[in-house]
C-alpha cells in the first residue's frame, strides 16, 4: 500500500503564517524519514487559517530541504494562472530537482468574489480546465504556442483533482485521478469506475492511476486518535457556518464552545469522513478503502494543533505499515513519457 502525504500548511490561533509554512517545510523532512511516498501542498488565497498560497514556491523550498521524497502540489489551480506560467514553474522545479517532481492540478476558483477579482478570473473560468490542461501539456510536449523553457522535452507527472468534472477530464486526458474520499464512498466508487472505463491511454504503455486522499488519525487508543481530528474538524464547521476557515484551537477549547444546532451540524458532518484508531485498526481500514474503492495510493492529511501529535500519528502509521516500506519505489502512476521516477 503505496502512502503519500498532503499538508496544506494550517495556522494556529496566534501563530504567523511564516511559522505555519517553516513547519510544513519541517514536517516534509519527517514525512520523507518516515518513508512516505510523496508530499504535497495545497494552494489557498486569503484565507485566515492557511498560510498555503503558492504551492510552487512552497515545494521549491521542501525539494531543497529533502533528499528523494517526490514533492509536489495537490494541487495548483490551474483556472487562476497562465498554462505557459505553470508550465515554466514546473519546468523550473523539475530542473532543479530532476525525477522528484509531480503536478497536481485542480480546477477551482477562489473562494469569494473578491478573491476571485484579485484573481482576475470569474466562476466560468473553472468550465475551460480541459484546455487549459491540453495547453499546459502542451508546453512540455512542444506543441504549445510557444516553446516554454525550460519546460519543454522535461517529464513532470500530472495528476488531476477530482473536483466537478476533474474525474471525466483525467479520463479523457489519459492522466492520473486525485479524489477524496468522502462518507458517500458510493459516490466515491462510482466516480473511479467511470474513470477508469472512460480512461483514454495518451500514449502507449499509459493506465488508469487512481489516488484516494483521506483524513486519518493514529493514537495509542480510538478515543485518543479521534481527538486528533478535532481542531481540523471544527475549523471547517466555521467555514460552512461563517464563510472562513478559521486557524486551528486546541480540542479543549472546541469541547469547551457553547456550539449553536448549525455549527454543531457542521462540526459532526466534518468529522464523518474522518477515519481514526490505532495504527493496525487504521492500516487495516486503508486497505480495505483502498480494495473498495480501487484505489493505487492514498493521500494522507492530518491537521492538529500540535505539530508533535501529528508527527506522533504518521510515525505511529509509518510504523504499523512497515518502516522503510515506501522507499521501495512507486508504480508507473501514467505509463509512457509521463511516468514518475521510481522514489
Amino acid at each position: 500500500m503505496h502512502l503519500s502525504v498532503l499538508d496544506r500548511s494550517l495556522t494556529r490561533e496566534g501563530e504567523h503564517p511564516a511559522q505555519a509554512l517553516r513547519e510544513t517545510v519541517r514536517f516534509a523532512q519527517q514525512a520523507e524519514e518516515l518513508g512516505f511516498l510523496r508530499f504535497w501542498v495545497s494552494e489557498h488565497h486569503a484565507v485566515p487559517g492557511i498560510a498555503g498560497s503558492a504551492p510552487t514556491v512552497l515545494a521549491s523550498a521542501i525539494a531543497s530541504a529533502t533528499a528523494h521524497i517526490r514533492v509536489g502540489t495537490g494541487g495548483v489551480m490551474l483556472p487562476n494562472h497562465q498554462p505557459l506560467v505553470v508550465a515554466e514553474q514546473f519546468g523550473v522545479l523539475e530542473s532543479l530537482f530532476p525525477g522528484r517532481i509531480d503536478m497536481g492540478l485542480g480546477r477551482s476558483v477562489g473562494f469569494t468574489d473578491g478573491i476571485r477579482k484579485a484573481l482576475r478570473v470569474g466562476k466560468e473560468a473553472a468550465d475551460g480546465f480541459g484546455e487549459q490542461i491540453s495547453e499546459l501539456l502542451g508546453y512540455f510536449e512542444g506543441t504549445g504556442l510557444v516553446r516554454a523553457r525550460p519546460a519543454e522535452g522535461l517529464r513532470v507527472p500530472p495528476f488531476v483533482l477530482a473536483v466537478g468534472s476533474g474525474a471525466a477530464i483525467a479520463a479523457e486526458h489519459g492522466l492520473p485521478l486525485v479524489i477524496g474520499a468522502s462518507r458517500d464512498e458510493e459516490r466515491t466508487r462510482e466516480a473511479v469506475r467511470a474513470y477508469r472505463e472512460d480512461f483514454r491511454p495518451r500514449e502507449e504503455g499509459s493506465a488508469p492511476y487512481v489516488i484516494v486522499a483521506v483524513n486519518a488519525a493514529v493514537a495509542d487508543t480510538r478515543e485518543e486518535a479521534a481527538r486528533l481530528q478535532i481542531p481540523e474538524a471544527w475549523s471547517a464547521a466555521v467555514s460552512r457556518t461563517r464563510g472562513s476557515f478559521a486557524p486551528l484551537i486546541p480540542a479543549d477549547e472546541v469541547l469547551a464552545r457553547t456550539m449553536t444546532p448549525r455549527e454543531r451540524g457542521a462540526f459532526e458532518e466534518a468529522r464523518l469522513s474522518q477515519l481514526h484508531g490505532t495504527g493496525p485498526e487504521v492500516t487495516e481500514a486503508l486497505a480495505a478503502l483502498a480494495k473498495r474503492t480501487g484505489a493505487d495510493e492514498i493521500l494522507l492529511t492530518l491537521n492538529t494543533y500540535d505539530p508533535a501529535d501529528r508527527l506522533d500519528s504518521y510515525r505511529r502509521l509509518a510504523h504499523a505499515v512497515g518502516r522503510g516500506e515506501q522507499r521501495a519505489g512507486a508504480p508507473a502512476p501514467s505509463g509512457g513519457s509521463w511516468t514518475a521516477a521510481r522514489a
